[in-house]
């Protein structure tokens, strides 16, 4: 087993609930959003953050608009709908249970070997 391809993994199963949380408080362009992935470290191509949208955009998480760029052709600007902004509260709630969940489990000593 391949320890890229575990690590792989695991970026894919954060990165929805990441994407979401960019748009939280502003409206963002697919550059902007890979900006901020890459930033923290979470390095997506276009490829994959395109489809993953669009299946967001679909399941009434976010919308988009175009606006006029003053340097090039118009931006596609996505944002969260109201039912995305509940989907990413329930997501943070639930990434936060994981977390604590995680450390307990990765921290504790093993009782079988005291």
């Amino acid at each position: 087993m391949k320890i890229e391809n575990t690590k792989a993994q695991m970026r894919k199963g954060v990165l929805e609930y990441c994407i979401l949380s960019v748009l939280r408080d502003n409206d963002a362009y697919v550059a902007e959003i890979l900006d901020t992935l890459k930033d923290a470290k979470l390095l997506v191509v276009e490829g994959t953050i395109y489809p993953l949208l669009t299946r967001l955009k679909n399941a009434g998480l976010l919308s988009y608009r175009w606006e006029e760029s003053t340097s090039g052709p118009p931006r596609k600007y996505y944002g969260l709908t109201d039912t995305g902004q509940l989907f990413l509260t329930e997501l943070t709630h639930t990434w936060n249970e994981l977390q604590t969940a995680v450390k307990v489990v990765t921290t504790q000593k093993n009782k079988n070997h005291e």
